[in-house]
Formats: C-alpha cells, structure tokens, sequence
C-alpha cells in the first residue's frame, strides 16, 4: 500500500508515547514493503527515534502558526519570512520550548486549524493542499490523532482516498483549555469525523469515551494495542540488590511523578527498605521545571536526595539500560492514560509494573500478566503494591518472566502491522 501518514511533529523534549508509537508504526510498514510518506506538523521530527526520513517538507511549521494566530497582519507575511521561521534553526529554538505555552491557551489556535481553510492558517493550507496534489495518490492518509482532524475536509478535496485516524490522548489536551475553546474544539472534532472511514483507538477504554465524545458510530471504531519493536532486546537482573523503582514519563506533577516519590519516601523511611532507590527518565519542558526544583527540595528535606537519581537522556537505547537498571516500574498517572507505552518497553525487559486500576493500564495488565493493579482511591494503594513486590524477588521476577513473554508474542510490531492492515483494507471498502 501507498500510506500517506500525518504526524504533529515532535521536539525531542521530552518521552512522548504518540511520537513513539507513530515511529515505530513507520518503520515496521516500511519493513513490511509498503510505502509510506511521513508528513510531518508544526515540528520536524527531532530526536533520535526520528530517523524515519521523512520525504515531506515541513508543514504548519509551529513558529509560523503561533505568530500569525497572536498578529494578525502577520498572515499575509512574504514567502522569505515564511521560510525563514520555517528553518531547522528557527523550529529546533521552539523544540526547546515545547510545551511551554499551556494547553490551556492554545484553544483558539487549535480551533482555527480545526477550520481548515476558513481558520487563520488558510495561506499554509493552500501549501499543502498544493504539494498533496502533486504527489502520486495514497491509498490510505493516516492522520495520527484527532486534533490533526481539520485536514480530512481539506485532503478530501484534493485526494479521493479512505482516511484513518488514530486516537490517543486527545482528550485531557482539548480539556485542559480555556471555555468555551473545550466545547468548540470538541464540535469542530466531531464535524470533521465525518470525513474519516475508521479509527483506530489504543485501548477499548479509551475508544469508549471518544465514541461518547466524538459521536462515533462504533462499528467505524477498531481498537489496536500499540506494539513496540522487540529485536534482541535484553532482559533485566532483577537482583533487587540494591531495589530500584522506576519512573518513565514527562517528569511532570499531571503525570504522577509527585504521587511516586512521596510512595518511595514512605517506603524508604521503613528499616526493610533502606536502600531503596529510585531512578525517573522521560525529559521535561519549562513549564516543568518549578514542579522539579519542588521535588528536589522535598527529597533534600527528608535527607533522600542521594538516593534518587534523574536521568536526562530518555532515548531508544539509553531507555533500555534504564528499564533494565530497575526492580520495577510505575507511572501512576492520575485518572489513568488512553494507553501506557512505557509499560510494554519495561515488560519487554523483564520488568514488572506497578499501577493504578484506571484508564487503559487494566486491559494492558490483564493481556499481558506482567504487573500489580492497586485501587487508586485507597492513599496507601501504591505503597502497598510496590511493597508487595520489593519484599517477594521470586514474585517480581515472575511477573517479569509473563510479562515479557506476553509482549514477544502479543505486542510487537508484526501483529501491529497485521492488524493494521486490516485496518486499512476495512477502511477501503468503507465510505465515511
């Protein structure tokens, strides 16, 4: 197949379980024989997972976008100042900010890309739409989630070819803004769903509450778990000498960072756990950065801080070394997450995870056998399941041997691209 697939670009800043997953979705096609044509948004896509060549030149390139949504006049800007904020340079500068304008603020320029050509964007979409034209025709456009959705009109216009759209995380980002920007991005969503032959969600969870959201008819609603590429991948000691918890995420308070070490500092006040440590990796934004200097000064105050190490650099390989440095691995996102990526890379090293009985992480423990649920009501639910753990090595190091036997067999990037395919296929036969 000829895939077109939109992504929103990425700035390396930080572990972003989309970009991920959109990668390593890229390059199994491809492996499998199909051309795909990655189009990157707003970003190229920086870091090092980003090696899946791109063949698009950038679009909507962010800088662009946020200057002519704050200055108006700034929207009939000539070509060399297009092509100026549009360079590597300009856009590696705005990577490094990634995130730090909250998404709290970003509803009327969400909104305005939502409206395709009748948005503020309508020179970049004449752009694009013009590129799009003079390429060979898709059979498939993937559009990698629904907040992208403002281009299915657009492209349908131009190309006659079935979109697919996944789904993952929209919603906590279209939540987060500014009324009533909430309730007009989640229409102009809905609106443009018409246009999309099938979606993909990341777990039947989450897939449930966009169909509510959405007004999705379920029957155009398939779930796939993500996969993560499996080759050769070590397995972890797990000598629990010394015990190590671990944490992979945006270190963020929203993503349970806060909630993981006030567990590790009540489990290190006990005499069993002395020397207990804890290691956290994933990157951060400057909007992150109060929330760390907060966490420090609360591991300094308890006298803890030696004992607790913040690993900077979050890519492919050095994720590997990390999970395999731990006992175990917990994010406790609060309210739970439309899907844990992190949780499959760890099984996948031998590593059994520790969360909250929310969101996707039930369907994810359930298929594979590699972790403990706890009742995320309960205040001492986490210290309990992680103690559970950390005192039974032969308990941990079961769940690790399950867990990652269950993603070598179920959630690696073969059966992703089988059922995604079919995915396609479905899709082909089937009129929005």
């Amino acid at each position: 197949m000829r895939i077109l697939h939109l992504v929103p670009g990425s700035g390396g800043t930080f572990y972003c379980q989309n970009c991920v997953r959109d990668r390593a979705l890229v390059r199994a096609l491809r492996r499998a024989g199909h051309d795909v044509i990655m189009v990157p948004l707003y970003l190229p896509m920086f870091g090092e997972e980003g090696s899946v060549g791109a063949k698009a030149p950038i679009f909507f390139g962010g800088v662009n976008m946020y200057l002519r949504e704050k200055i108006p006049f700034l929207r009939r800007m000539p070509q060399w100042m297009d092509r100026l904020l549009d360079s590597p340079w300009v856009l590696r500068q705005a990577a490094a900010r990634e995130q730090s304008t909250n998404a709290a603020d970003l509803g009327p320029m969400t909104l305005s890309l939502l409206r395709g050509r009748r948005g503020n964007q309508q020179k970049e979409f004449n752009r694009f739409l013009a590129w799009l034209g003079e390429q060979d025709k898709p059979d498939i456009i993937h559009v990698s989630n629904a907040l992208l959705l403002g281009f299915a009109p657009e492209i349908k216009r131009v190309v006659d070819a079935p979109i697919v759209c996944s789904l993952q995380d929209e919603e906590p980002w279209v939540d987060a803004m500014h009324p009533p920007y909430d309730r007009h991005v989640w229409q102009a969503i809905s609106e443009n769903a018409k246009c999309v032959s099938r979606f993909i969600s990341t777990s039947a969870w989450y897939a449930e509450r966009m169909i509510a959201r959405m007004d999705l008819p379920p029957d155009r609603v398939s779930v796939i778990f993500p996969g993560i590429e499996t080759d050769e991948l070590p397995t972890a000691d797990l000598t629990l000498d010394p015990p190590v918890i671990g944490f992979l995420e945006r270190l963020s308070r929203g993503q349970g960072l806060g909630l993981l070490v006030d567990a590790f500092i009540t489990l290190k006040r006990m005499p069993q756990f002395k020397n207990l440590r804890l290691r956290a990796t994933g990157g951060c934004t400057p909007a992150d950065h109060g929330f760390r200097a907060e966490i420090h000064e609360q591991l300094r105050g308890e006298g803890m801080d030696d004992a607790v190490e913040f690993i900077e650099d979050f890519q492919l390989a050095q994720r590997g070394e990390f999970l395999r440095s731990l006992s175990v691995l917990s994010v406790p996102v609060p309210g739970g997450e439309a899907f844990g990526l992190q949780l499959l890379e760890a099984m996948a090293q031998g590593v059994p995870v520790v969360q909250p009985a929310e969101g996707s992480y039930p369907e994810i423990v359930h298929a594979t056998g590699g972790g403990v649920l706890y009742d995320p009501k309960d205040p001492e639910g986490l210290v309990h399941a992680l103690q559970s753990l950390l005192e039974n090595p032969e308990e941990t190091r079961r769940l690790g041997r399950r867990g990652r036997q269950a993603i070598l067999a179920q959630f690696n990037m073969d059966r992703v691209v089988r059922d995604m395919i079919a995915a396609y296929t479905a899709a082909l036969d089937q009129k929005p």
